[in-house]
């Protein structure tokens, strides 16, 4: 089949995008990718077998997006780029990942008679929730939530198939009243071959804790950084490396300034994978330390495979995936959101060793890996073609 991703970002990188498309294109579909750039990136290139096609956008209109539902002259220059393209390559598939350009996905395939794929990678009403340009009054005026709601439950009546991430999920919505057997899990999970995990052992000198991703308020490192000034005293040997980058590294470093830790936290900035499974082979166990929102209740993020493959404790906090999955593996240990106190006991637990924490690797390679779960896609792109 000829199948249409579309994706409201750039590309590359995206992990799973990437993940998703060259799975396809192995199985002998053909996969083009509509994104906008403004990086001044090719209008259009080929990229691992992925025909890329790029439309050049403002940074207004790149921050319109959020107002889509009020101000929908985004969704109207998105039509117009995609409809071309539909025309010219007489695609079969549109497969628009994340929520806001479904309603530009449904209104093409009802023009064209297409196959409509929706990917959803978050919980965008419950992200929007929590991001600080919705907590604004203008925010607030142009992205009212009551909208994203409604519109989610509208617009994801016409997909032909619906791919969540995790398994809660799914259950939120069928729980929105939507068929339970047009919505799929595709996880986030590792592609073995893609993380090579170098020959390194953690530094003895350190009790190294270890966090990759993105740094802003709801990824909790505000807690982390706290809970280290708790245990600093009873762990002198304790070491927090943060790698990535974010709009909330400024507020994290006052806290560092602020609590004497200068000697325990260190920030790597933006590392590439090879980078980051270096500095994850030196870490005695690896955070995510996710503040509990309704998004972090249906998601589940790459990097949690990534630790578990190395096969370093994880420690995290109680989202519902999460939970779910480090109780099954007994992979690592968890502690309650938002708690710095409940956090500096569980380091505490893992330095002194009261806890036992299971290899996890096994578990990766046998389910929690990418192998797996394109199989699960190819097979449904497979029922989709002969539906």
């Amino acid at each position: 089949m000829k199948i249409f991703m579309v994706l409201g970002n750039e590309f590359p990188p995206d992990v799973r995008v990437e993940n998703e498309a060259v799975s396809l294109i192995n199985a002998g579909h053909e996969v083009h990718l509509a994104c906008f750039t403004r990086k001044q990136m090719p209008e259009n290139e080929i990229f691992k077998g992925i025909v890329i096609h790029r439309i050049s956008i403002s940074v207004f209109l790149y921050k319109s997006s959020v107002a889509a539902l009020t101000a929908p002259f985004y969704f109207s220059l998105w039509k117009r780029f995609l409809e071309r393209i539909v025309k010219k390559h007489e695609i079969e598939v549109l497969h628009i990942h994340d929520l806001p350009l479904v309603r530009v996905g449904k209104e093409l395939k009802k023009r064209h008679g297409l196959k409509l794929v929706v990917d959803l990678h978050e919980n965008w009403p419950a992200l929007l929730r929590v991001s600080p340009h919705t907590k604004t009054l203008p925010g607030r005026l142009l992205s009212p939530d009551f909208l994203w709601v409604r519109y989610e439950k509208n617009v994801l009546r016409h997909a032909d198939m619906i791919i969540v991430v995790v398994r809660e999920s799914k259950e939120r919505l069928e729980e929105l009243g939507l068929d339970r057997s047009r919505i799929i899990v595709v996880s986030n999970t590792l592609k073995l071959d893609n993380f090579e995990l170098p020959d390194m052992q953690p530094d003895p000198q350190y009790f190294t804790l270890y966090y990759a991703g993105g740094i802003t308020y709801h990824r909790g490192l505000q807690t982390v950084i706290e809970a280290i000034a708790l245990v600093r005293d009873y762990i002198p040997v304790i070491r927090l490396l943060i790698a990535g980058s974010g709009k909330y590294l400024n507020r994290l470093q006052e806290l560092v300034d602020r609590y004497n830790l200068k000697a325990h936290v260190e920030f790597t900035g933006h590392l590439p994978l090879s980078g980051v499974a270096a500095n994850l082979a030196l870490a005695d166990a690896a955070l995510i330390p996710h503040l509990k929102t309704a998004h972090t209740d249906s998601t589940i993020p790459h990097k949690l495979f990534q630790y578990m493959y190395a096969n370093k404790p994880v420690v995290a906090s109680n989202c519902i995936p999460l939970e779910r999955i480090i109780s099954e593996t007994r992979g690592g240990i968890i502690f309650k959101s938002g708690s710095a106190v409940d956090l500096a006991d569980k380091i505490m637990k893992l330095y002194n060793k009261e806890v036992t924490i299971l290899p996890a690797r096994k578990r990766v390679e046998q389910e929690f890996n990418w192998d797996r779960d394109a199989a699960i896609l190819v097979d449904c792109y497979e029922q989709l073609g002969n539906s």
